[in-house]
């Protein structure tokens, strides 16, 4: 387990600046579900899928339609590795610790706004079908 020693201030939900604990845990569970927990007993779960559509790096694959950036077809992707990039975050894509938190906190709004995104561009979370060659 990875210990923060600093404790970190962010706005959640664009309401207010709230305190974020330090964190207390981190695993990869499954290739498609990651798990973080932090010290006062808040614990997220993350699907592989949901921590891909909001990855703070560059995606080749992001699709910009009418000004939104939306990414499709992610339902499978998993996770193979994961480290620590010092007290700062995790190496997946490069996560701070205060994004999970915050990714955390909003999920379930999130995902609901990425399937309605989906939904109002007539894309699938399913990949597209392989081209045969």
């Amino acid at each position: 387990m990875w210990a923060i020693t600093r404790v970190i201030s962010r706005r959640v939900h664009g309401t207010s600046f709230i305190t974020i604990p330090k964190l207390s845990g981190f695993s990869i569970v499954s290739p498609k579900q990651v798990e973080v927990e932090y010290a006062d007993g808040t614990k997220f779960n993350f699907s592989s899928e949901f921590l891909r559509i909001h990855s703070p790096a560059a995606d080749g694959k992001v699709r910009s339609i009418g000004g939104e950036k939306v990414i499709s077809g992610r339902r499978y992707v998993g996770i193979m590795s994961a480290e620590p990039v010092g007290n700062y975050g995790v190496r997946t894509g490069i996560y701070p610790w205060d994004y999970f938190y915050e990714l955390g906190s909003n999920k379930f709004g999130l995902m609901r706004n990425y399937i309605k995104t989906l939904q109002k561009h007539n894309l699938s979370r399913e990949p597209p079908p392989s081209r045969k060659r």
